[in-house]
């Protein structure tokens, strides 16, 4: 592995376009060590970070408009105070010798890549079916995601898990089954989640999230654990994460589902 390197290292080595996402990173990481969650999480939510040059001479600092763009449905969460604290947390991780300050930040949503058969794709998002369920995938080609039962899914893991529940389904009595959501948007404190699939089984509500190869970034496995925490103290009684680098066989997504409903009954 090489060396980890500073922000500082990072900026002198890597275009101004370049260093948005760590920069970005750093600050996210300030702010939830000082106990900003909210702002944090809302971070972890910026898809790309745009920096372009708004204002320069030799006797002041370099002034950039940032430029982040999220998902639609996230546009919101992006409030004045969030932004403003996104900011501070930015410039107080910039090196001094960077000799750079934000001038403003904007929020724009992503710009989706409409199919062919669009038309019928937002009819169909907005008919008599439950509207949030994986509404970001379903705006997809249908090609490009899973599908079964009629729920969506946003990769063939997650319907792995789900072909598992519901075989766990079928065996139990019809007065004590279990029920399965997957992708259904939950509005958490300061923010929008969709975790992966919300099960209710004897009275109570439990999250399984699955996790791909890009929960083992830097920074990821804290974003992941204040997710779980806000889930926690909003009712949800256990969270639990199923790492796909270390399942080989449906075996033991199998053993990992029935420890997850036995923990679920027991709490």
């Amino acid at each position: 592995m090489g060396e980890a390197l500073s922000l500082a290292d990072i900026m002198e080595k890597n275009p101004i376009d370049q260093v948005g996402e760590q920069w970005l990173a750093a600050a996210a990481t300030l702010l939830y060590q000082q106990g900003d969650t909210e702002a944090a999480i809302a971070a972890t939510d910026v898809l790309a970070v745009d920096l372009t040059l708004w204002n320069s001479n030799e006797y002041e600092l370099d002034e950039y408009m940032v430029y982040f763009t999220v998902e639609p449905n996230l546009v919101d969460q992006f409030t004045e105070g969030v932004l403003s604290r996104i900011e501070g947390g930015m410039h107080a991780v910039v090196p001094r010798r960077a000799s750079m300050r934000i001038d403003s930040i904007e929020v724009s949503p992503v710009v989706p890549v409409p199919s062919a058969d669009w038309r019928k794709q937002l009819r169909t998002a907005n008919g008599p079916m439950p509207t949030n369920q994986a509404r970001k995938v379903r705006l997809e080609p249908e090609d490009q995601h899973p599908i079964e039962d009629d729920l969506h899914f946003t990769n063939e893991w997650e319907r792995r898990v789900y072909q598992v529940l519901k075989e766990r389904q079928a065996t139990l009595s019809d007065s004590e089954t279990i029920g399965i959501m997957p992708l259904g948007r939950m509005r958490l404190l300061g923010s929008t989640r969709e975790p992966d699939f919300l099960v209710t089984y004897r009275g109570r509500a439990g999250v399984i999230e699955v996790d791909g190869p890009h929960h083992g970034k830097p920074g990821r496995a804290s974003s992941d654990s204040s997710r779980d925490s806000l889930m926690i103290n909003a009712g949800v009684e256990w969270v639990s994460r199923l790492d796909v680098r270390d399942v080989h066989s449906k075996a033991e997504v199998e053993k990992f589902v029935d420890t997850f409903l036995t923990r679920l009954a027991r709490r």
